[in-house]
């Protein structure tokens, strides 16, 4: 019935479709298998792309060629550019998005590509030929053959979904788990374990009282994730915040005996960072509040996402807990918040090409791995992708590092420190986040989307006119001085020191109290050159005029640590061999097998004696 294909996709959510839409535009034919072709790129929880640090990961996505930001662009309900107050290494994109839309624009993206097919099935069962993937077996009895395949299963191995003290088998509310994946890969040696996730209750919109909540309006000049030419949002749409308090925190406590996280029916470690409002309660008893996000669903719809309100206590407890929360005294709720358990494989089993160590041709991306987001889900799935079809090809890897993106860092820290709870992406993750700015991402990183095939000659033209632009607007700064008459009124008002003599306008810009707009009314010929050349571009400038020097010395260090990044290591090396190095590093060392010696210094219990050992081995 099938043909053989060159790579299998396993799952439809946010990692698998990147991965099928990677691997298929490089030319390799797709077949990607979802259990429900209906929920393909489904927002299973907050229906909102992008946050702090994960805006920067949607724009690099976008910048290689991915979709998730184009898919955002289309589905926008509400734009904010995060962090604007800090640095530009701060600034994150965020998008509220019509879930539905969202969906269905991947959907359509995924059938508008030529070498991929979709089959609607569950997979149990990896083919196997000696150390290599071969292709799958699904529950059907359809034996289909591949020359890789690619596990992005999300919540579903063997997936547990726990409301109050019922429990049943679902890798989504409404879905069934999947199983025979997670039994097969730990008699083939590969090491599981459980995390949990959670989701908040859904209510009709109709019911609120917005009155009594404080708006939360998106920018008033929205930007797009997307480097192409996607639209901007012309129509946005408010979100609302409000409060719990200690009525609400008394009603939820009625129900902690019944919660499955606290009776230890939940074995499986949450995420730290994104805490159930029992948890929020328990862990922060001082705080007689919580602050509650008022999402809307859609466009066309009165469904409303309680952001904040993640809960998997009794059904009950959670309607009457929230109707004392200001603005939902009359709530009607659609669907109860419910807490998930699933397998996951820790990373360090893998490669940096998030290939398996164990397994050839046998690839992990997504919540499979350990992670929780849509943004880090849809990054591991690209390089997925893009991994698999070059390793059936026999063609160059690719491989991030931390100095050029967060998709690198996120990958090297999986890959080479692990994690045990559910890792999501921070910008204080990045060491060199100073570089790895939304702003810049095409930059960064088009020129090797190009070199691989995933984006046009067009899109890399762009990227080098920006770059271009961007130099002429600092020359011509350079070049050109203002006068104490032209700037000084200016500077006062914006609360800067006056100049006593002609200065360069690099100069004038270079101050913190000053944006390029302060320049045109003091120089209208300046105003009339720049006005020439796109948003992005100006902003390129301005960022470059005001932090040269800390670029220059990022860059320093990045250089002084390339040495150590570059310093190969045969994956086969012999570390017991060293008896200098301590028994844990040995340990350690052999179950990663990292790739340079820089990836080595980072592995815990991994100590700087023990690099030094190494280093002097290898030299």
């Amino acid at each position: 019935m099938f043909k053989k294909y060159n790579i299998i996709v396993v799952g439809g959510g946010h990692a698998g479709c990147e991965a099928a839409a990677a691997a298929a535009n490089l030319g390799s034919s797709v077949l990607l298998i979802t259990m429900n072709m209906g929920v393909i790129a489904q927002m299973s929880c907050n229906p909102a792309i992008g946050g702090v640090a994960k805006g920067q990961i949607v724009r690099e996505i976008d910048a290689m060629g991915g979709y998730t930001g184009i898919i955002a662009d289309k589905s926008t309900l509400q734009f904010r550019m995060l962090n604007r107050s800090k640095g530009p290494a701060m600034w994150s994109p965020r998008t509220q998005n019509d879930r539905m839309r969202f969906a269905e624009e991947w959907r359509l993206q995924l059938e508008a590509l030529p070498n991929l097919d979709m089959w609607q099935d569950t997979v149990k069962e990896i083919i196997i030929d000696g150390d290599q993937a071969k292709g799958v077996v699904t529950t059907m009895g359809l034996r289909i053959e591949s020359d890789a395949v690619i596990l992005t299963n999300g919540t579903f191995l063997n997936g547990v979904i726990h409301v109050g003290e019922k429990k049943f088998g679902g890798g989504r509310t409404g879905e069934r788990a999947a199983t025979g994946i997670t039994e097969q890969l730990i008699t083939l040696g590969f090491e599981s374990g459980r995390m949990k996730t959670g989701t908040p209750p859904r209510v009709d919109g109709r019911s609120l009282n917005y009155e009594a909540m404080e708006e939360q309006w998106g920018d008033e000049n929205p930007g797009r994730f997307s480097f192409t030419d996607t639209k901007t949002p012309t129509e946005q749409r408010c979100c609302w915040i409000t409060y719990t308090n200690p009525e609400v925190h008394e009603i939820l406590k009625t129900g902690f005996e019944q919660s499955p996280m606290f009776t230890g029916r939940i074995k499986g470690l949450g995420p730290r960072y994104c805490p159930s409002i029992e948890d929020k309660i328990n862990r922060f008893s001082e705080r007689d509040r919580h602050q509650i996000f008022v999402e809307p669903e859609g466009f066309r719809t009165v469904e409303i996402y309680v952001n904040g309100f993640s809960t998997s206590l009794p059904e009950d407890v959670q309607l009457r807990a929230m109707r004392l929360i200001p603005g939902f005294e009359q709530a009607n709720m659609f669907r109860p918040g419910y807490a998930i358990e699933y397998d996951y494989f820790p990373p360090m089993q893998l490669d940096l090409t998030l290939e398996t160590l164990k397994i050839k041709h046998l690839f992990f991306a997504g919540q499979i791995n350990g992670t929780t987001g849509y943004e880090e889900a849809g990054a591991q799935g690209l390089m997925a992708g893009i991994n698999a079809h070059q390793r059936i090809n026999d063609d160059q890897e690719l491989i991030l590092k931390r100095s050029e993106s967060y998709i690198g860092v996120l990958i090297d820290d999986l890959v080479t420190k692990g994690t045990d709870e559910p890792y999501r992406m921070f910008t204080s993750r990045a060491e060199h986040r100073l570089l790895l700015r939304q702003d810049n991402a095409d930059i960064r990183l088009t020129p090797l989307a190009h070199k691989l095939g995933l984006v046009s000659d067009e899109r890399l033209q762009k990227v080098n006119d920006k770059i271009a632009n961007s130099k002429h607007i600092i020359d011509y700064l350079k070049k050109y001085s203002v006068s104490l008459e032209q700037m000084n009124p200016i500077l006062v008002d914006r609360g800067s020191s006056p100049i006593h003599q002609k200065t360069k306008l690099f100069n004038i810009l270079s101050r913190p109290q000053i944006v390029i707009e302060d320049l045109f009314e003091g120089n209208p010929d300046f105003g009339d050159f720049v006005k020439q050349f796109d948003a992005d571009t100006i902003e390129q400038a301005e960022i470059k005029v005001k932090y040269e020097s800390y670029f220059e010395k990022e860059m320093e260090i990045v250089n002084k640590m390339k040495k150590m990044e570059d310093r190969e290591i045969n994956p086969d090396f012999d570390y017991n061999s060293l008896t200098s190095l301590s028994t844990e590093a040995r340990q350690k060392l052999l179950k990663v097998k990292p790739r340079t010696l820089g990836q080595a210094s980072r592995i815990s219990g991994v100590s700087p004696a023990d690099i030094s050992v190494l280093m002097v081995h290898l030299t």
